[in-house]
């Protein structure tokens, strides 16, 4: 099968997941957490007989302006996940009593406080994490391939993965008030690197292949190595995979959009690697053969 021979559609297909990612993070951006914007993190369990169903302005009134609530998530059966300002400890025993009184015996279960200078931090640090991992795997694979095509597909195929992941969670931030917090930013990294590792797979037989048919249509030569590579690459993702969607499922609220984020990545990651970065690759050496030909003529 002819893989290559299909180069534009593939990319074409990214673009229809990528595109509306993309319109949503103009419009909407992304729904930041406290980790982020600083502010106030108190989960609790209702352990009493009065809360019958969970009702964000119920909460609110309850604690009437000593805590203005931004979300409330229910995770399991009679534990809620509040949200808001920054709060003291005295403060939040304050707000725990008025749950008492509004809804009987009421345990608390996680408090956390992040102050907002540690959230720009935070984001400021993210954004050059990015850019150093991408300069020196740019600079790695130039320097293992020998070809600066290798660095710069690799790294795409890598913001391939990481945009389509972006996009969906801030649409998921849109409509499903969805938050983006430190365990998104782990697996954002993490994606990143498992779209890279399999991504060098892929490179490292087709460079494997050059030297073996040195004379060949480097067009052919990168087909034939996707057809080398591809069931090693979906066996390995399907373990990743399936044990991510089990985790989806079955995990608790905590881990649960953690594990979808991984999942979206290894997705995407598996795609990517073969659909993404090799057909870069095969465009990359058409435009450096039109180019010299153009030369040539030219002279």
């Amino acid at each position: 099968m002819n893989f290559m021979k299909y180069r534009y559609s593939y990319l074409l297909f990214s673009l229809f997941f990528i595109i509306p990612g993309l319109i949503s993070l103009s419009f909407f951006g992304l729904k930041p957490s406290i980790d982020f914007t600083g502010g106030s993190l108190l989960e609790v369990k209702m352990l009493g007989s009065k809360l019958t169903s969970f009702n964000q302005s119920d909460f609110q009134n309850s604690f009437g302006e000593n805590f203005q609530i931004s979300s409330a998530q229910h995770t399991t059966e009679n534990q809620y996940v509040l949200r808001g300002k920054p709060i003291s400890n005295a403060e939040k025993d304050v707000l725990l009593q008025r749950l008492r009184d509004s809804y009987g015996e009421t345990r608390e279960v996680r408090f956390e406080t992040v102050g907002p200078i540690l959230g720009k931090e935070l984001i400021q640090k993210t954004f050059i994490a990015g850019v150093l991992v991408s300069a020196v795997i740019i600079l790695y694979v130039w320097r293992q391939f020998h070809s600066l095509k290798y660095g710069v597909a690799a790294v795409v195929a890598m913001f391939h993965d990481a945009v389509i992941l972006i996009g969906v969670f801030s649409m998921l931030g849109k409509f499903w008030s969805i938050e983006v917090d430190v365990l998104f930013v782990t697996a954002l990294l993490t994606i990143l690197s498992f779209s890279i590792h399999d991504t060098i797979i892929v490179f490292d037989r087709i460079r494997e292949n050059v030297k073996k048919h040195p004379r060949a249509k480097y067009q052919d030569v990168v087909n034939a190595s996707i057809l080398e590579t591809l069931g090693r690459s979906i066996n390995n993702s399907m373990t990743i995979i399936i044990m991510l969607a089990a985790l989806s499922l079955l995990g608790g609220q905590t881990v649960r959009w953690f594990s979808i984020a991984l999942l979206i990545g290894a997705v995407t990651g598996t795609y990517s690697s073969t659909f993404t970065a090799a057909p870069l690759l095969v465009i990359w050496d058409e435009i450096v053969l039109r180019l010299q030909k153009r030369k040539v003529r030219k002279n």
